[in-house]
């Protein structure tokens, strides 16, 4: 007699979807990848058809045709309204009966923590952060760029390094190394030679995000508008952690603060230490810690925790994606 499913997991971000399978028992019986989520460009249904193909490889694997619960951690729910039209495209799927979104970030949070309660922050391409409380309570930002009052991400990052090395070079800003290794990495001569190429295209616009790294580098060997850059990202994230925690009376408590994401999780030791510093100074008890195990055991934790599921079944999911 096989295990009965009880969760599908799906953790969708915007450059790859990953799905699992979870037993009642919390064993996880199939997990499947998929290509990335991007509703904003193709459409929602479109969007879910790059999820369904995952699923349905991850149910064929698992031997079920349907789960009790769908967990549902998806780039791009940043608003209400977007998580019940989301909500909405997978119940048509009928993948389970009982069917939850949230914001990808979600995710994070809740892999890094021991139970649904704390901050997460993540800095990848873009930079978002959410809070939790087990009695349901959450806190969050929409998350959408300039627009919505964000800075920093590893697109903002570069877009940054860009716009001061072009100043150093034509003499309106303060000179910075960035000048010279920005363009360097792509194989060019110049600020004026990279702006031509990126505004022909010549270089891929996604190619940018290359940059990042380059900034990092240059704040490592003490580059002064290179380092302000990465200081300046520290206490963008230590301000969203804070609001965060004092939205949830969380300040006061010991609290976990999960970071996550490509640049958080490469432990850039100024970025690092200057998080905790910072945190250290604003919210004491706050307890910062890097989450590197998948975002879909977060998603999975989710759906048990809307299961009633006891610690003995999250901790066996758990160890299955922290060996």
């Amino acid at each position: 007699m096989g295990l009965t499913a009880s969760v599908l997991a799906v953790d969708a971000g915007n450059s790859k979807t990953d799905v699992a399978v979870v037993a009642a028992d919390g064993s996880v019986l199939a997990t499947a990848r998929g290509g990335g989520f991007r509703p904003p460009v193709v459409g929602v249904e479109k969007a879910v058809d790059v999820v369904a193909d995952a699923v349905g490889r991850a149910f064929a694997a698992a031997g079920v045709s349907a789960v009790g619960h769908v967990s549902a951690c998806l780039a791009n729910a940043d608003f209400p309204v977007e998580e019940q039209q989301l909500t909405a495209a997978l119940h048509a799927r009928a993948w389970g009966p009982d069917v939850e979104v949230r914001n990808d970030t979600f995710a994070i949070l809740r892999a890094g923590a021991t139970e649904p309660r704390g901050v997460a922050v993540v800095c990848g391409a873009g930079i978002n952060c959410v809070g939790m409380r087990p009695d349901g309570r959450t806190a969050r930002f929409p998350a959408l760029g300039r627009i919505s009052g964000d800075w920093g991400g590893g697109w903002g990052l570069a877009e940054e390094a860009l716009w001061h090395a072009a100043r150093a070079e034509d003499g309106r800003g303060a000179d910075t190394e960035l000048a010279r290794v920005l363009p360097a990495h792509f194989g060019l001569p110049s600020m004026y030679a990279l702006i031509e190429a990126l505004h022909l295209e010549e270089i891929a616009p996604a190619r940018r995000h290359e940059l990042t790294p380059v900034l990092f580098a240059a704040a490592a060997a003490g580059d002064p508008v290179a380092r302000s850059l990465v200081d300046r990202l520290a206490d963008e994230v230590v301000s969203m952690a804070t609001v965060a925690l004092t939205r949830l009376d969380l300040l006061d408590e010991e609290t976990p603060v999960l970071l996550g994401g490509s640049v958080l999780a490469a432990r850039h030791p100024q970025l690092d230490d200057g998080v905790r510093e910072l945190l250290a100074a604003r919210a004491p008890k706050a307890v910062p810690r890097v989450v590197t195990a998948s975002p879909v055991l977060g998603a999975a934790l989710l759906g048990l925790d809307r299961a009633g599921a006891p610690p003995e079944v999250q901790a066996r999911v758990r160890a299955y994606y922290e060996v």
